[in-house]
């Protein structure tokens, strides 16, 4: 039956540890007892807590700015009394979240002789060579996105701040929010972000690790974007103190290969670069001086996603080795395996993006207090594989009906499932578990190894 199949698909992971300590088989969450589809009840697992807060949980509840950052943001775009605000809020907003990469040159030699081949197949077409250059340029022009880089001046960088301060914010938090919640003993205490832009980093930062974070290192290109950064630090003025500490401003990173940070982030900067060359030497460099976790997000489309699988794929099978840090990375978040996306190569490819509820800054144009950021994230970590949560992460909104749950998950296997949960199934604890499960969350379930599995499960029959 299907429902039968839905408990085969739940056996797809292998053994996981947290962090650098093996969680003992009393503790493992969810263990099922090989060759019985019901959930292993008699283990303490949850310990006191209520399902709702089972360790798979990671959703933030709904962001808000500190208010001293909201206050700052207010104060500034009021002092700059720009004209139609909100008109160039709306227009940079769809701008940014419908971007393409830009298309490189072996892309475009490989389109240029495709409509060569396809204007020679016409015979009514017979041109001289020159003539069919032009022709297949002005077909070119029109079929290719035309890729633009973003001067942030002062003007500009203040509408980036007003469309982008609070989404930003939101989404870095949650990221941040993954590392804390499954590795609370790590305490970082410097950290990179690289086209730092509004500082919206910082501020997620020390609103997460505030009590152990003494050196903030901010690289952006604009010396405006810098500018605004260190007015929102001060309140909105350039004469205050700064409310985050220990903050520096740079518009070019560190040289030297030796310098290290605990947490190396770029958050919506790798699609402001013109190539996939440049790209590919800031991912390098910016691996290089991770000494603990790389922490890149993006916007939740396509574009971005396939970007930062490119990045994730990069750090992987990296063949260079730092001097300094010899040791090899390895997927801390999402993703619960180091294989190829199975949303990217499904048949109808899919972004892999989660939502994050903010409180937006009340600026006169946000009629709605509460919104959402989708965004895509990838969590790079150094040292083993074996050493990362393993459990299946729910990657589209979890679906409560009676008595059963459906949740779609990504699997350790590497393949995308879905699995229907009911208390008949898998036991009241997991049903209860995937019932307060939200997107992005992982689901607390392990599986024993192939060898403990029984020998011959039996197949569905066809149709079922």
């Amino acid at each position: 039956m299907a429902t039968a199949r839905a408990v085969r698909l739940l056996q797809s992971s292998s053994r996981w540890r947290l962090g650098r300590r093996e969680v003992p088989q009393s503790r493992a969450l969810a263990a099922l007892v090989p060759g019985v589809s019901q959930v292993d009840n008699s283990s303490d697992f949850l310990g006191k807590r209520p399902h709702r807060r089972h360790p798979g949980i990671l959703q933030l509840p709904c962001v808000e700015l500190p208010q001293a950052l909201a206050a700052a943001a207010q104060l500034l775009l009021l002092q700059s009394a720009m004209p139609n605000v909100e008109k160039q809020v709306r227009a940079l907003t769809n701008y940014l979240w419908s971007r393409h990469l830009p298309v490189g040159p072996e892309e475009l030699q490989r389109r240029a002789v495709y409509l060569e081949e396809k204007f020679l197949e016409n015979p009514d077409l017979s041109q001289s060579e020159e003539k069919l250059r032009e022709t297949v340029l002005r077909a070119l022009r029109k079929t290719t996105y035309h890729w633009q880089e973003l001067s942030y001046n002062e003007k500009l960088s203040l509408v980036y701040m007003a469309a982008r301060l609070d989404g930003g914010f939101a989404a870095v938090s949650r990221a941040f929010r993954e590392i804390q919640a499954r590795v609370p003993e790590f305490q970082p205490q410097t950290l990179l972000d690289f086209g730092s832009g509004t500082g919206s980093v910082t501020w997620a930062a020390h609103s997460t690790w505030g009590q152990s974070l003494r050196e903030y290192m901010c690289v952006d290109s604009s010396a405006a974007m810098l500018d605004l950064a260190e007015k929102l630090l001060k309140g909105g003025s350039e004469s205050g103190e700064p409310y985050v500490p220990g903050v520096f401003f740079r518009q070019f990173l560190p040289v030297s290969p030796k310098v290290q940070f605990d947490v190396v982030v770029s958050a919506f900067s790798l699609s402001e670069l013109p190539s996939k060359a440049d790209r590919t030497e800031v991912i390098h460099t910016l691996w290089r001086k991770t000494s603990h976790f790389l922490v890149l997000v993006e916007n939740g489309t396509k574009a971005g996603h396939s970007l930062l699988m490119d990045a994730r794929d990069l750090v992987l099978k990296g063949k260079e080795k730092s001097p300094s840090d010899p040791r090899p990375g390895f997927v801390f978040a999402p993703c619960p395996h180091e294989l190829p996306c199975p949303q990217l190569t499904a048949s109808k490819p899919l972004a892999c993006s989660f939502s994050q509820a903010y409180h937006s800054i009340p600026f006169s144009w946000n009629k709605k207090n509460l919104k959402e950021e989708k965004f895509s994230m990838v969590i790079l970590a150094r040292g083993s594989p074996e050493e990362a949560n393993r459990w299946p992460r729910i990657t589209q909104p979890v679906l409560k009906r009676p008595r059963h749950v459906h949740c779609h998950l990504c699997c350790p296997d590497g393949h995308m499932q879905h699995a229907v949960i009911t208390a008949h199934r898998h036991g009241r604890d997991l049903y209860r578990c995937a019932r307060v499960s939200s997107w992005g969350d992982l689901l607390p379930v392990i599986t024993p190894s192939e060898s403990e599995l029984p020998p011959s499960p039996a197949k569905d029959p066809p149709g079922s």
